[in-house]
């Protein structure tokens, strides 16, 4: 494992810690640092998510708006190929129970990255990817089914209702830079967050100069420290995202399908247990995971630059916790 970055908060902040151990670049042996950013992955959905709960506090949509409401006319026809987009919800995407299938999980999707690591994907190509290269999975709202692509159609609405881009529609949804998270910002967008940019590592690759577009769209693609994702997670339980605190409820309202569900997935979150304790968390493909312990009012998250193996839950929350 080259490295780890973590940071421990309570609710009252009487106890904040971050600390980074390991290296950043391996052929260099430079030190990782606390304050380094790093691609938190799908953590981005739990931003996502609550920005199209933003929205919808706005009047722009409602959660059982058919998303044939809100797709852009070229996306409408790519999608409707394979799927009936009269009866996809957003909520359904916002829980993964859309049955759509998950573009990622096209063989030909990593091929691509392995291969020509520099290419710039579109929003437009990923969901040409979804129809083409995978068949529906289920039914809308029947079952649940983890997908990148329905984060990346949420991306879309974030960006036709707010005019922006995604980086800055989300900023401005969820007030982040109100909230001082001056390191929270998409690839390319802040040089001086792109600088602190630590290396991840996938099967022994250093994937530093892999295109951030592969996961850019709202399935992923922002930066942040371990420090802001503790932060972030701390202004939504602590009711300082929404207008009213009735959204968070919705938010969190628990799922139950017919088939037990593989993640207990509410919207852009999802519940774990940690020694036994409840927690809300997400985790991103690169080695990340933040979480929030109710029972303990405690906020935690960590970065394993190579990712982690064998559990659900980053390993050092559970070592933490022992310690308490």
């Amino acid at each position: 494992m080259p490295g780890i970055l973590f940071t421990i908060e309570s609710g009252d902040e009487k106890l904040s810690w971050s600390g980074a151990a390991g290296l950043d670049d391996i052929t260099k042996k430079d030190s990782l640092s606390p304050e380094q950013t790093f691609r938190i992955a799908s953590v981005t959905k739990t931003y996502v998510a609550a920005s199209i709960l933003r929205l919808m506090e706005k009047g722009k949509l409602t959660l059982d708006d058919p998303i044939s409401k809100h797709l852009s006319e070229e996306h409408a026809a790519i999608l409707s190929q394979d799927y009936d987009v009269d009866k996809i919800t957003v909520r359904q995407i916002l829980r993964h129970s859309a049955g759509l299938f998950d573009h990622t999980h096209a063989p030909e999707f990593f091929d691509i990255i392995l291969q020509t690591p520099s290419h710039e994907w579109t929003r437009t190509e990923q969901l040409r990817m979804c129809v083409e290269k995978g068949e529906p999975i289920d039914p809308p709202g029947q079952q649940f089914s983890y997908s990148d692509t329905g984060y990346v159609i949420l991306g879309g609405l974030i960006e036709r209702y707010t005019g922006k881009s995604l980086d800055a529609g989300i900023k401005e949804l969820l007030g982040l830079e109100k909230l001082g998270l001056a390191r929270t910002d998409f690839e390319r967008v802040d040089p001086a967050t792109d600088k602190l940019r630590i290396h991840q590592y996938f099967q022994g690759m250093d994937t530093y100069g892999f295109s951030p577009t592969m996961d850019y769209f709202g399935g992923g693609g922002f930066l942040s420290t371990t420090q802001e994702l503790v932060d972030f997670f701390q202004a939504l339980f602590q009711g300082k995202i929404f207008e009213n605190p009735e959204t968070l409820q919705l938010m969190l309202e628990p799922v139950t399908y017919t088939e037990k569900a593989q993640m207990d997935y509410q919207m852009g979150m999802y519940r774990v247990k940690v020694n036994g304790l409840d927690a809300y968390c997400h985790s991103g493909f690169w080695g990340t995971q933040v979480l929030y312990i109710p029972e303990l009012d405690l906020y935690l998250a960590a970065n394993y630059s190579a990712g982690w193996r064998g559990s659900a839950v980053a390993p050092i929350f559970g070592k933490i916790l022992e310690e308490k």
